[in-house]
């Protein structure tokens, strides 16, 4: 399968490409290519570190993306164990788009939920490209309340372009399933933990991000709105989707330092994509933290630590009548 070659990483590529080139010439030949592939290799790293420890905020969003950025399923096999999915919101159906059940982490029960892309166009089709349907988050909902009730932390993992914003979809009551879920979830009684990791778009992301903590990957994304509809709304031009990029705040270190978000989770370098495994390890580190701190915390003391965090939130001043 070909690997996705985003813009401003083709330099590395090629590179790669020289690299790998003579390290073929020299196994088929009796040319001895050692001292040239250690200097291309030298370079190599030089040029890795300066494109990807200095991506621009659209270089990001392509980062989120990429089309084999690891999925909630991929985190769950890497970060847990006995894990058990369960189905539906017991009013209309099931929503592949979000996928949730109820596992161990390092020996703790936690109940795990996030939304779920596909990995091919057939898979993609039947998650609807995690864009959740109603139903999708009210089985969400529904397996929060029984985390709520057997007192199991939730994990909640956050990727998607936004809530399915189809007629069927608003029929069935989407943007009262994203309020209630809101509500709820600032009420419930156990930890909530919300990581993301690609693209956390509008109310469809928000629906699984009212957290205790929120931590996002470094090349995540997390908005009110796409690049490309805030372009189209400021612009009257979706082709502007860069130049909305760079002012509208979305990247991981932007949201750290607004306040938004506890923790940047660092990537592998040039991607979670590259190493699934190595990427896991790095959430590892961050989520036992975080677990630790809030399962510490009782009853009380959690919710109010809920409210004062989210009360703290934003800038806004008084002016004197």
């Amino acid at each position: 399968m070909k690997q996705q070659v985003m813009e401003f990483e083709k330099p590395v590529i090629e590179l790669r490409g020289k690299i790998d080139e003579l390290k073929r010439l020299t196994s088929e030949s009796e040319m001895d290519l050692t001292n040239e592939i250690e200097t291309l290799e030298q370079r190599l790293a030089n040029l890795e570190q300066d494109v990807y420890e200095h991506l621009k905020p659209w270089d990001r969003v392509q980062m989120a993306r990429h089309a084999d950025r690891p999925t909630t399923q991929d985190y769950i096999d890497a970060l847990f164990t006995d894990f058990i999915e369960l189905h539906g919101d017991r009013q209309y159906g099931d929503d592949a788009a979000i996928v949730g059940g109820i596992a161990r982490y390092k020996g703790t029960p936690v109940t795990v939920i996030g939304h779920q892309r596909g990995k091919d166009t057939k898979e993609n089709i039947r998650r609807n490209f995690g864009m959740p349907h109603p139903e999708g988050y009210r089985k969400a909902l529904r397996l929060m309340y029984q985390a709520d009730k057997f007192g199991r932390p939730i994990i909640c993992f956050i990727d998607t372009k936004g809530a399915y914003p189809g007629r069927a979809a608003e029929e069935r009551g989407q943007s009262e399933a994203i309020a209630r879920n809101l509500k709820e979830m600032a009420g419930l009684r156990v930890p909530i933990i919300c990581i993301v990791i690609g693209e956390g778009g509008s109310g469809g992301a928000l629906a699984l991000g009212v957290g205790d903590r929120i931590h996002m990957l470094e090349n995540s994304t997390y908005s009110v709105i796409s690049p490309e509809g805030a372009a189209a709304l400021l612009w009257k031009d979706s082709g502007q989707a860069q130049r909305a990029a760079e002012t509208m705040k979305i990247t991981s270190y932007d949201l750290k330092q607004l306040g938004v978000v506890d923790e940047v989770i660092k990537e592998v370098r040039g991607g979670a994509h590259r190493n699934i495994l190595e990427q896991a390890t790095y959430i590892d580190e961050v989520l036992e933290k975080s677990m630790g701190e809030l399962t510490s915390l009782h009853e009380e003391e959690l919710l109010d630590a809920r409210w004062e965090k989210y009360s703290k939130i934003g800038d806004y001043s008084e002016i004197p009548l």
